[in-house]
């Protein structure tokens, strides 16, 4: 791959403590903040439980976006397919698609959290299924080539047509999301649309998590349904944070993962660490596997081309947007990625680069004709 563009992932997830009305606003003044920097995308998750994940509808997120912003591509990240009626999903994209006037991107998956799919009554056994099914019903409507009947164990639909079609020629954007096991990615596959990877370890010990296994599985399913995905639209997303080095990238957010790793990881089944220490060798160990990126912007630089070297390539980095840092360090970590890191992968340098070398070739024979 020649080309990397930047996004970001926002769950969102925010400690207990913060009011969470106040961490909403936060949110979408991220939002303007990553669109004057320049990112490509800003992808919003969806949570209903454990008290961290402040955002139940992306949708609604999105749409007060918007408003607020002028280029970025905003995109769920993602709509846990099996907690909705597929037919509401399709409706509410396309008029997102309209009022965003084509800037939004379709992102779904099966969910992950289990106490999400608990309070909904839904078997977690269940959630592929689900989510397979209503992504076939939502591709046919969106399409809007003929009314769509269906009839599931947890959906129907008769006759079912959706008021708008999408906003521009070339359809609504999609993408599945994908974490550790490959269904995601499979799923992908079979209908040609963009994958979005997350770049978490499934194992100890393991660099980058499991990414070329995922792309691979991928692959296979889009060849075997008469598809092939380009590597320009993989999305992967990991946690960066750029500062004036690692040490102080360390300092600036230690704290702020252990107290992710301790009070929302472990409801996940995370073993706690018990000091500022072992949370600090952890993390060093997470930044050597690339598993984490952090550092000053050249060893930023240097991660970023070993992630990109491991996976064979991919088209997009989307930064996970976590409280791990306070509100400036984090803000000041996006603009130097914008501005030193992104640069040297997006092809922005080109046109300086090359001006320079030119003036300073013709400086140097001047200077020797003098």
């Amino acid at each position: 791959m020649e080309r990397i563009g930047f996004g970001a992932f926002l769950s969102p997830l925010h400690p207990l403590g913060e009011n969470p009305a106040l961490s909403l606003w936060r949110d979408l003044e991220l939002a303007e903040w990553l669109d004057r920097l320049g990112y490509e995308e800003l992808w919003v998750g969806e949570h209903h439980s454990a008290g961290w994940g402040t955002i139940g509808s992306p949708e609604l997120f999105i749409a007060t976006a918007a408003e607020r912003t002028r280029h970025i591509r905003l995109g769920t990240g993602v709509v846990s397919l099996p907690y909705h009626h597929p037919y509401m999903v399709a409706s509410r994209a396309l008029q997102l698609d309209h009022l965003t006037r084509g800037r939004f991107t379709l992102g779904v998956g099966a969910g992950s959290i289990l106490t999400d799919m608990h309070l909904l009554g839904i078997d977690p056994a269940q959630t592929r299924r689900r989510t397979a099914e209503a992504l076939e019903v939502i591709r046919e409507l969106v399409a809007g080539e003929g009314p769509v009947t269906r009839e599931t164990d947890w959906f129907q639909l008769r006759d079912a047509r959706l008021h708008l079609r999408p906003c521009t020629p070339a359809g609504l954007p999609m993408a599945v999301s994908s974490a550790v096991s490959p269904f995601g990615m499979r799923l992908a596959g079979q209908y040609g649309i963009t994958p979005l990877s997350f770049g978490v370890p499934p194992k100890p010990g393991s660099r980058i998590g499991d990414l070329v296994g995922q792309w691979q599985h991928a692959e296979e399913s889009a060849a075997e349904h008469g598809h092939k995905l380009d590597r320009a639209d993989w999305r992967v997303a990991l946690t960066v944070h750029v500062s004036d080095s690692r040490a102080q990238a360390l300092d600036e957010i230690v704290d702020g993962w252990m107290r992710y790793r301790n009070e929302y990881w472990s409801l996940l089944g995370a073993p706690p660490v018990h000091s500022r220490a072992e949370a600090r060798t952890v993390l060093e160990e997470l930044i050597d596997r690339r598993s984490t990126i952090a550092g000053s912007v050249d060893e930023c630089v240097e991660a970023i081309r070993d992630v990109q070297q491991e996976t064979g390539g991919f088209g997009r980095l989307l930064v996970n947007v976590q409280d791990w840092a306070e509100r400036e360090p984090t803000r000041r970590s996006l603009e130097l990625l914008a501005r030193f890191v992104a640069p040297r992968f997006d092809g922005s340098l080109r046109g300086v680069t090359d001006s320079y070398e030119w003036t300073a070739g013709l400086a140097r024979a001047f200077a020797a004709a003098e």
